[in-house]
């Protein structure tokens, strides 16, 4: 009920950026170091998504994730951000 409730909310209020937008001003993220963490069977954000902004943004490091769709909670998911995370520490 919680998860309905917040993503009921973002639809409401129109919050999501416009398209486009994030890879239009990847250049304010140059000097940003950044990891993004990417099932390969994800299919709310494709991973030609993450691809184009790891073009666009040069300290930015993408992670694939064979096994995993966009669930934080799947296994191999989750190891990999703990893993992302750990590298900013």
């Amino acid at each position: 009920m919680a998860f309905a409730h917040i993503v009921t909310h973002y639809v409401r209020h129109d919050a999501w950026p416009e398209d486009g937008s994030l890879l239009r001003n990847a250049h304010e993220l140059e000097d940003i170091p950044g990891i993004m963490v990417n099932g390969r069977l994800d299919f709310q954000a494709p991973i030609a998504q993450a691809w184009g902004l790891n073009r666009v943004w040069p300290r930015a490091d993408i992670v694939i994730v064979d096994d995993a769709g966009h669930a934080a909670s799947t296994t191999a998911i989750t190891q990999e951000l703990i893993r992302a995370t750990d590298r900013f520490t």
